[in-house]
């Protein structure tokens, strides 16, 4: 699990490793529909944040993220995450894996 560090009453550090982005997909593919919409938002979006700059706030997709954090960061100012590259390039694949899938259970979007 990640350890979370409180820095002051305002401010979070989030060290996470490569068994954290493991234990996520994990977890994901437990449950694909209810996280669906994390894991389309998580496998569309990252290739634009290079995939390590990803924000999990930046698109409403923290629900799994603070599942593994057994907090909600949003209570304070701020955070930072301290994380390798692996944790995020693990974490895309395993999204990619199960994409397919939860794609299918989300609602169809309307083209322009």
């Amino acid at each position: 699990m990640a350890h979370v560090e409180t820095l002051n009453p305002t401010t979070l550090r989030i060290h996470v490793t490569l068994q954290d982005a493991v234990d996520m997909v994990t977890e994901a593919a437990r449950d694909v529909r209810g996280y669906a919409h994390d894991i389309v938002t998580i496998y569309e979006k990252m290739p634009m944040f290079d995939f390590i700059h990803f924000c999990f706030y930046a698109y409403d997709s923290a629900r799994l993220f603070e599942r593994q954090l057994g907090i909600n960061p949003r209570q304070y100012q701020s955070f930072s995450l301290d994380a390798p590259d692996a944790f995020f390039y693990t974490l895309y694949g395993g999204m990619a894996a199960l994409y397919p899938q939860a794609k299918s259970t989300l609602p169809a979007t309307p083209g322009p």
